[in-house]
Protein backbone atom coordinates (compact mmCIF):
# COMPACT_ATOMS: atom_id res chain seq x y z
CA UNK A 1 0.00 0.00 0.00
CA UNK A 2 1.33 3.35 -0.75
CA UNK A 3 0.85 6.48 1.46
CA UNK A 4 1.40 10.00 0.15
CA UNK A 5 2.09 11.90 3.39
CA UNK A 6 -0.89 14.98 4.02
CA UNK A 7 1.12 17.45 5.84
CA UNK A 8 -0.66 20.62 3.93
CA UNK A 9 1.98 20.39 1.50
CA UNK A 10 1.25 19.75 -2.19
CA UNK A 11 -1.60 18.20 -4.17
CA UNK A 12 -2.49 14.67 -1.85
CA UNK A 13 -5.31 14.00 -4.66
CA UNK A 14 -2.92 14.21 -7.97
CA UNK A 15 -1.07 11.18 -6.25
CA UNK A 16 -3.97 9.22 -5.18
CA UNK A 17 -5.72 10.06 -8.53
CA UNK A 18 -2.81 8.37 -10.18
CA UNK A 19 -2.75 5.54 -8.06
CA UNK A 20 -6.23 4.93 -8.07
CA UNK A 21 -6.65 4.94 -12.24
CA UNK A 22 -3.78 2.31 -11.72
CA UNK A 23 -6.02 0.18 -9.58
CA UNK A 24 -2.86 0.31 -7.04
CA UNK A 25 -3.79 1.12 -3.41
CA UNK A 26 -3.39 4.27 -1.89
CA UNK A 27 -3.75 6.40 0.89
CA UNK A 28 -3.20 9.94 2.57
CA UNK A 29 -1.67 9.82 5.75
CA UNK A 30 -3.01 11.74 8.10
CA UNK A 31 -2.26 10.47 11.32
CA UNK A 32 1.06 8.24 12.73
CA UNK A 33 -1.82 4.78 12.85
CA UNK A 34 -1.88 5.52 8.96
CA UNK A 35 1.95 4.06 8.97
CA UNK A 36 0.47 0.64 9.81
CA UNK A 37 -1.38 0.29 6.84
CA UNK A 38 1.48 0.95 4.21
CA UNK A 39 4.79 -0.36 3.10
CA UNK A 40 5.72 2.91 0.82
CA UNK A 41 5.60 6.61 1.65
CA UNK A 42 5.62 9.71 -0.88
CA UNK A 43 6.79 13.43 0.50
CA UNK A 44 5.45 15.74 -1.41
CA UNK A 45 6.28 19.30 -1.60
CA UNK A 46 5.66 23.17 -3.24
CA UNK A 47 6.26 26.45 -1.44
CA UNK A 48 9.49 27.07 0.52
CA UNK A 49 11.61 24.85 2.42
CA UNK A 50 11.14 25.95 5.85
CA UNK A 51 7.08 26.69 5.37
CA UNK A 52 7.26 22.95 4.44
CA UNK A 53 9.55 22.04 7.24
CA UNK A 54 7.68 23.86 10.14
CA UNK A 55 4.20 22.60 8.98
CA UNK A 56 5.77 18.78 8.80
CA UNK A 57 7.28 19.41 12.02
CA UNK A 58 3.98 20.62 13.85
CA UNK A 59 2.03 17.79 12.01
CA UNK A 60 2.47 15.15 14.27
CA UNK A 61 4.04 13.06 11.82
CA UNK A 62 7.54 13.52 12.04
CA UNK A 63 8.64 11.04 14.38
CA UNK A 64 6.50 8.48 12.78
CA UNK A 65 7.96 9.39 9.95
CA UNK A 66 11.35 9.31 10.58
CA UNK A 67 10.53 5.11 12.51
CA UNK A 68 9.39 4.45 9.20
CA UNK A 69 12.40 5.85 6.93
CA UNK A 70 14.97 5.55 9.72
CA UNK A 71 14.52 2.27 11.38
CA UNK A 72 12.39 0.45 9.97
CA UNK A 73 13.49 1.07 6.16
CA UNK A 74 10.85 1.14 3.99
CA UNK A 75 10.97 3.25 0.67
CA UNK A 76 10.13 6.82 0.44
CA UNK A 77 9.84 9.43 -2.09
CA UNK A 78 10.05 12.91 -2.33
CA UNK A 79 8.75 15.18 -4.69
CA UNK A 80 10.14 18.59 -5.08
CA UNK A 81 10.39 21.08 -2.30
CA UNK A 82 10.11 16.74 -0.84
CA UNK A 83 13.25 16.16 -2.46
CA UNK A 84 14.96 19.04 -0.52
CA UNK A 85 13.35 18.16 2.63
CA UNK A 86 15.75 14.50 2.46
CA UNK A 87 19.04 17.04 2.72
CA UNK A 88 20.53 18.61 6.23
CA UNK A 89 19.48 22.25 5.18
CA UNK A 90 18.80 24.65 2.41
CA UNK A 91 19.96 28.15 1.17
CA UNK A 92 16.69 28.99 1.04
CA UNK A 93 15.67 28.61 4.81
CA UNK A 94 17.51 28.33 8.53
CA UNK A 95 15.97 25.48 9.27
CA UNK A 96 17.35 22.02 9.68
CA UNK A 97 16.25 18.87 7.11
CA UNK A 98 15.26 14.89 7.17
CA UNK A 99 19.04 14.38 6.69
CA UNK A 100 17.63 10.94 4.92
CA UNK A 101 20.58 11.80 2.42
CA UNK A 102 23.73 13.52 2.65
CA UNK A 103 23.31 16.54 0.51
CA UNK A 104 22.57 19.97 1.08
CA UNK A 105 19.82 22.28 -1.12
CA UNK A 106 21.18 25.74 -2.90
CA UNK A 107 19.76 28.23 -5.90
CA UNK A 108 20.28 26.93 -9.30
CA UNK A 109 23.46 28.68 -10.69
CA UNK A 110 24.87 28.62 -14.04
CA UNK A 111 28.26 28.24 -15.91
CA UNK A 112 27.49 31.36 -18.19
CA UNK A 113 27.45 34.34 -16.34
CA UNK A 114 26.17 36.37 -19.89
CA UNK A 115 23.84 34.10 -20.37
CA UNK A 116 21.29 33.47 -17.18
CA UNK A 117 18.40 31.56 -17.16
CA UNK A 118 15.07 32.51 -16.13
CA UNK A 119 13.92 31.81 -12.60
CA UNK A 120 12.31 29.39 -11.85
CA UNK A 121 13.16 26.84 -13.96
CA UNK A 122 9.56 25.75 -15.28
CA UNK A 123 8.28 23.67 -18.37
CA UNK A 124 9.44 20.16 -19.49
CA UNK A 125 12.82 19.05 -19.50
CA UNK A 126 14.63 15.71 -20.08
CA UNK A 127 16.89 13.32 -18.17
CA UNK A 128 20.03 12.52 -18.80
CA UNK A 129 20.59 8.50 -16.14
CA UNK A 130 24.30 8.16 -15.34
CA UNK A 131 23.53 4.55 -14.28
CA UNK A 132 20.76 2.35 -14.61
CA UNK A 133 18.08 1.45 -12.40
CA UNK A 134 14.63 -0.53 -12.52
CA UNK A 135 12.89 3.14 -11.00
CA UNK A 136 13.04 4.15 -14.72
CA UNK A 137 11.53 1.12 -16.49
CA UNK A 138 10.00 2.10 -19.83
CA UNK A 139 10.10 6.04 -19.12
CA UNK A 140 11.06 8.02 -22.15
CA UNK A 141 13.51 9.86 -20.62
CA UNK A 142 13.90 12.33 -24.10
CA UNK A 143 10.21 13.21 -23.42
CA UNK A 144 11.25 13.56 -19.71
CA UNK A 145 9.09 15.28 -17.30
CA UNK A 146 7.71 18.79 -15.59
CA UNK A 147 9.48 20.65 -13.27
CA UNK A 148 8.89 24.26 -11.32
CA UNK A 149 12.17 25.32 -9.03
CA UNK A 150 14.70 27.63 -8.36
CA UNK A 151 16.77 25.63 -6.06
CA UNK A 152 18.34 21.72 -6.59
CA UNK A 153 19.68 19.18 -4.07
CA UNK A 154 23.38 18.06 -4.08
CA UNK A 155 24.22 15.37 -2.65
CA UNK A 156 27.35 14.57 -0.91
CA UNK A 157 27.86 10.99 -2.48
CA UNK A 158 27.68 11.30 -6.36
CA UNK A 159 27.05 7.50 -6.67
CA UNK A 160 23.31 8.42 -4.99
CA UNK A 161 22.26 10.60 -8.53
CA UNK A 162 20.72 8.58 -11.05
CA UNK A 163 19.16 11.44 -12.90
CA UNK A 164 20.17 14.80 -14.11
CA UNK A 165 18.94 17.29 -16.15
CA UNK A 166 20.24 20.86 -18.11
CA UNK A 167 18.92 24.49 -17.55
CA UNK A 168 22.02 26.82 -17.78
CA UNK A 169 24.52 23.95 -15.98
CA UNK A 170 23.47 20.14 -15.43
CA UNK A 171 22.12 19.73 -11.95
CA UNK A 172 20.54 16.36 -10.14
CA UNK A 173 17.43 15.84 -10.56
CA UNK A 174 17.08 12.13 -9.07
CA UNK A 175 18.03 10.86 -6.80
CA UNK A 176 18.70 7.35 -4.56
CA UNK A 177 20.00 6.57 -1.53
CA UNK A 178 18.88 2.72 -0.39
CA UNK A 179 15.17 2.92 -0.40
CA UNK A 180 14.87 6.85 -0.19
CA UNK A 181 14.59 8.33 -3.78
CA UNK A 182 14.19 12.07 -4.08
CA UNK A 183 12.93 13.67 -7.62
CA UNK A 184 13.36 17.59 -8.37
CA UNK A 185 10.39 17.30 -11.51
CA UNK A 186 6.65 16.49 -10.22
CA UNK A 187 5.52 12.96 -11.43
CA UNK A 188 2.13 13.93 -10.91
CA UNK A 189 1.82 16.57 -13.60
CA UNK A 190 4.32 14.92 -16.14
CA UNK A 191 1.53 12.78 -17.90
CA UNK A 192 2.60 9.12 -19.17
CA UNK A 193 5.83 9.41 -17.79
CA UNK A 194 5.17 10.26 -14.22
CA UNK A 195 2.18 7.48 -14.41
CA UNK A 196 4.72 4.94 -15.33
CA UNK A 197 7.36 6.20 -12.66
CA UNK A 198 4.85 6.19 -9.69
CA UNK A 199 3.88 2.69 -11.09
CA UNK A 200 7.90 1.71 -11.01
CA UNK A 201 8.23 3.18 -7.20
CA UNK A 202 4.92 1.20 -6.36
CA UNK A 203 6.54 -1.92 -7.60
CA UNK A 204 10.16 -1.25 -6.04
CA UNK A 205 11.43 -3.45 -3.78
Amino acid sequence: MIGILDYGVGNIEAFLKIYHSLNMAAIPVRSPSDFDSIDKIILPGVGSFDSAMEKLNNSGLRDTLDEFVINRDLPLLGVCIGMHMLGRSSEEGSMGGLSYISGHTEKMSFIDSNITPLLPHMGWNNIITPRQDPIWKDVNLEQGFYFLHSYCFRVEDSEAIIGLSDYGSRFPCAVKSGGVFGFQFHPEKSLTNGIQLLRNFAEFS
